[in-house]
């Protein structure tokens, strides 16, 4: 097969390993961290978690911190890649085993979220660099199949990461503190794999470089708008970052909703929901995978604005048929569904994205995606709290859902046909 032998042509490249180790480390410390907090703040016996409970948990974890991601974008485009992978990883280190001892101390919730919430503002840097990177060290005719393996893999060991932690939460340790180590650790690996690098491999160019912090973001604003000038003047990157920040928007929706089903719906205990969740987690995660080997066949024959046309469109259909029943095996099935189609579009978005923009605007670019992510993911959220009642059963909120990925798939198809015509 075309995609197996690519795969082991990428896998030759020595710089490609390396960086792909990094990204599998630290996202797969992620999934650990993640679900940790996830399982402290809503599966802990004392809290009755309430959708609007998760979606203020989601708008403090992540609203605060996509202010940093505009600065990110743009130290990413004036720091060596390297060392912000390696730095930024030490500082996670410290700051989740804070995390870690707050639990322990029954802290309050705001010192709590504070800690978290610099956790996470880190890993806007490390996330946004692993993709400004990637070009770096792939020619440009693998950038797909890069795109299909790298964030594909980097999310499965998120996935992976959060099973780990669901296993020890369950069976090793009653302790959330004890899994939070647990991803401090892998952090501190990730550390580690990125000095097996070279300092200069992963970019930007040497005239680029600022290593001053003042004197980088002095020049913030304008390089901001520098950034977004160049992506308006890109058309087909910006519309699949607009289809894919709509598509974030309903799979964070849907996540509430499933996450509220497990806890009160199909459960009746704290840990048999824990459990319904990180299955339902994993199966989305079998979704990945199985994207992560499609793409690229399916972005060659449709080309990657198709392929986020035929993505959005199976959703659409599937995500109605199977959520309305409300039941554990079909929703089950919408996740693995879910998992292959919104993967399969970011795949797409990944590589519209790369090749249209220049390197020297890479880090700010994808940066400014990650913002979006978070919002639509916080947004998602808040509708979601408005529409769910306390057991997750909402027959609008499943028809909205349905509603959005038809519309994201009828544009990006009239966009194409507008293309078509003009060419």
């Amino acid at each position: 097969m075309a995609v197996v032998r690519d795969l082991r042509v990428l896998l030759r490249l020595r710089d490609f390993r390396r960086l792909l180790a990094v990204r599998l480390l630290s996202q797969g410390a992620d999934g650990v961290y993640q679900v940790a907090l996830a399982t402290y703040v809503v599966f802990s016996p004392e809290n009755q978690t309430t959708p609007t409970a998760v979606a203020s948990a989601m708008a403090v974890l992540l609203l605060p911190y996509s202010l940093v991601g505009p600065f990110a974008g743009v130290l990413l485009d004036r720091w060596r890649r390297r060392q912000v992978f390696f730095y930024g990883n030490l500082l996670r280190v410290l700051l989740a085993s804070v995390t870690a001892a707050l639990m322990l101390s029954h802290a309050p919730d705001w010192l709590f979220y504070a800690s978290a919430l610099c956790v996470t503002a880190v890993n806007r840097f490390v996330l946004a660099g692993l993709s400004a990177a990637l070009p770096r060290v792939v020619d440009a005719d693998r950038l797909v199949i890069a795109n299909s393996l790298s964030p594909t893999a980097g999310t499965l060991a998120a996935t992976l990461g959060g099973g780990l932690a669901f296993a020890v939460r369950l069976v090793g340790s009653d302790s959330d503190a004890a899994v939070v180590l647990l991803g401090a650790a892998l952090y501190l690996c990730a550390a580690l794999a990125s000095l097996r690098m070279g300092i200069q491999l992963l970019g930007p160019e040497r005239d680029l470089i600022q290593p001053r912090l003042g004197t980088a973001l002095a020049g913030t604003a304008r390089d901001l708008l520098a950034g977004v000038r160049h992506l308006a003047s890109r058309r087909p990157a910006a519309r699949a970052l607009a289809a894919m920040t709509v598509m974030r928007f309903c799979y964070g929706a849907l996540l509430v909703m499933v996450l509220m089903l497990c806890r009160y719906a199909w459960s009746s205990t704290e840990s048999e929901g824990l459990a319904l969740l990180g299955l339902a987690m994993g199966v989305s995660g079998a979704g990945f995978f199985v994207a992560a080997v499609i793409t690229p066949a399916a972005a060659g024959r449709f080309g990657s604005g198709g392929w986020i046309v035929v993505c959005a469109g199976a959703a659409s259909v599937l995500e109605l048929a199977l959520g309305l029943p409300f039941a554990p095996v079909p929703t089950l099935v919408a996740a693995f569904v879910l998992g292959l189609t919104t993967q399969g579009a970011k795949i797409a978005t990944d590589t519209v994205v790369q090749s249209s923009v220049d390197d020297g605007f890479r880090g700010r670019i994808f940066s400014v995606y990650d913002v979006l992510f978070n919002i639509s993911f916080v947004g998602a959220a808040g509708v979601a709290a408005l529409m769910l009642p306390p057991d997750g059963r909402s027959i609008p909120l499943v028809v909205f859902i349905a509603a959005l990925y038809g519309t994201i798939a009828l544009g990006m198809a009239r966009s194409r046909a507008r293309v078509k015509d003009t060419a």
